[in-house]
């Protein structure tokens, strides 16, 4: 839509050096002004070929002619508008209409939805598929790429380490003969050398890996919606075609047996116990509890077959069939707020993701780093937000900082991992292996809000470390394991019960992860915790008698 504008003359007069003859130009000049005034006056000076000493005096001039001109305008509009206003000669609903017409015409958030992205359709046809006789295949079609991508990991691995092993030879040989003619000036260029190297292999391997996942992807999602149109078309009960063509030559024949990344947790006995309770003052819901040992990566971990199989492993069906459905799987992880290096179990996690392709999210690194700019908002607003309270003197210095705080939750989604979709990150810090903390520490209501956002979006299998811990230490005694796992245990009953109110789905299944390496006598007294806390379902025994009883549990 074309401004309304009115034309006004720019007259500038300037005189000569030589003589007092006064020159005067006049430019038609349409207000308000769209253009750059400072290129208006250098095609004023070009086009009338005026002298160079004139030129800062036309600037002064005709930025304050422009501005001047520019004022009056819009007070001249406002006051007819607002004549129109008294006398009745305005329709307001008109101008309504106009106005939200343009919102939506130039704000993609506010536009009407035009047809089906293609995120949306990708997402449907892979769904009836997976529930159809095309799971086998499409699960097959997976792991085959999954294995290709971890040979050509593994092949990186490999060249990395003897490209350490020949730097490190290399610089203990110098170091050794610092005395007999090496210099420190050697060393030190030998160090930004090694350093180049290692630059230079890692963006190597990078690119082939990017590369690979990149023709994975689009040769699967091609494969994936030819596949339904050829159902649709021909009634085909499972696919006649594959998409394990030939792929570009990104790496040579590899034939060595794959070496599995899984930690071995045989060293430790696996411990576990169920329960079933109901929760909920009038309408009791049912849930399914489950105290368990184990490492928190394990439910991320895709257990990898012989390289010469090309069966998937059953977590895949699992995931593949829940993916775009109402009962979603999560995991509670706990991270640092560097979201810029990435240390720990999130690098961990990291590594596992990466090693199969993912084709229906986009991968971790490009989640993590939209995630890295959306705190930069967040910690504003944060701080903003604080800044109005003045009673939060401690509160607001803790806020200061630009980084993420303890309890704050960031999430991540996924479909190339064994038991979990959706992965939420709680950050926190070592402050918290320290006993004293109650249901209103960050930690704590960082669980609520994690509740909170599972029931809301369909997750309704939970898994969460109930010492708010990923590792046993020393100082971990029996009473503050005890302690920890019933505030815990006390605190998430009653967010449960609080979430009946939530709306959503239902948390069907909510497991407690308990650090491997735990004693039994610990783990047995977590166990026998926990149906104390929580309302475990007890039939009612009846006995058959010709007297009249009160039953009893």
């Amino acid at each position: 839509m074309d401004e309304e504008c009115i034309e006004k003359v720019f007259i500038f007069k300037f005189p000569t050096c030589t003589t007092d003859q006064e020159y005067s130009l006049e430019i038609p000049i349409k207000i308000p002004y769209q253009g750059s005034i400072k290129e208006l006056v250098h095609r004023i000076m070009q086009s009338f070929k005026l002298p160079c000493y004139v030129e800062i005096d036309l600037l002064n001039s005709l930025e304050s002619g422009i501005k001047e001109w520019t004022l009056q305008f819009h007070d001249d509009k406002a006051e007819k508008l607002i004549s129109a206003v008294k006398n009745g000669d305005l329709y307001v609903e008109e101008i309504i209409k106009k106005w939200e017409k343009l919102y939506k015409e130039t704000t993609s958030e506010y536009a009407e939805p035009i047809g089906t992205t293609d995120e949306e359709l990708f997402a449907a046809a892979y769904h009836r598929l997976v529930h159809s006789p095309s799971l086998e295949p499409i699960l097959q079609a997976e792991h085959k790429f999954g294995k290709d991508v971890t040979e050509v990991i593994t092949m990186r691995d490999k060249d990395y380490e003897h490209l350490t092993e020949k730097q490190t030879e290399e610089m203990r040989s110098a170091v050794e003969k610092l005395e007999t003619g090496s210099t420190e000036k050697s060393i030190n260029d030998m160090a930004g050398r090694h350093f180049e190297e290692q630059s230079l292999l890692q963006g190597h391997w990078g690119s082939k890996v990017d590369a690979l996942k990149l023709e994975q992807r689009r040769q699967y999602r091609n494969w994936i919606m030819r596949m339904l149109e050829e159902q649709q078309t021909n009634m085909v009960p499972t696919p006649v075609e594959s998409p394990l063509v030939p792929l570009p030559p990104l790496y040579p024949n590899f034939n060595d047996t794959l070496q599995s990344d899984e930690k071995s947790t045989s060293d430790y006995q696996q411990l576990e116990e169920s329960f079933t309770i109901h929760l909920g003052s009038q309408m009791k819901q049912m849930h399914n509890i489950r105290i368990l040992t184990g490492d928190v990566l394990d439910f991320c971990r895709t257990k990898n077959c012989d390289s010469e199989s090309a069966d998937p492993t059953p977590q895949r069906l699992q995931t593949a069939l829940g993916l775009y459905s109402n009962d979603l799987c999560g995991l509670v992880l706990l991270s640092d707020n560097h979201l810029g290096s990435y240390t720990g179990v999130t690098k961990e996690l990291i590594s596992i993701s990466q090693l199969t392709t993912e084709f229906h999210f986009p991968p971790i690194d490009e989640q993590l780093e939209k995630i890295r700019e959306d705190v930069k908002d967040a910690v504003a607003w944060r701080q903003v937000h604080h800044k109005e309270d003045s009673d939060l003197q401690q509160t607001k210095k803790s806020t200061s900082s630009k980084t993420l705080q303890m309890g704050d939750v960031f999430i991540t989604r996924h479909s190339n991992l064994a038991q979990v979709h959706a992965v939420f990150h709680m950050v926190v810090n070592d402050k918290l292996r320290s006993g004293d903390i109650n249901s209103r520490h960050p930690a704590i209501l960082g669980l609520r809000n994690i509740l909170k956002t599972a029931c809301c979006n369909d997750v309704t299998t939970l898994t969460i470390p109930v010492l708010l811990v990923h590792e046993m230490t020393e100082d971990m005694t029996v009473a503050w394991c005890t302690k920890r796992a019933e505030l815990v245990f006390k605190c998430v009953k009653g967010f449960m019960i609080e979430m009946a109110s939530w709306g959503g789905a239902e948390l069907k299944n909510l497991q407690f992860l308990v650090p491997k390496g735990m004693s039994e006598e610990v783990f047995g007294t977590l166990a026998t915790m926990l149906p104390s806390i929580f309302r475990v379902s007890n039939p009612l025994v009846f006995k058959a008698t010709s007297t009249p009883q009160t039953p009893k549990k």
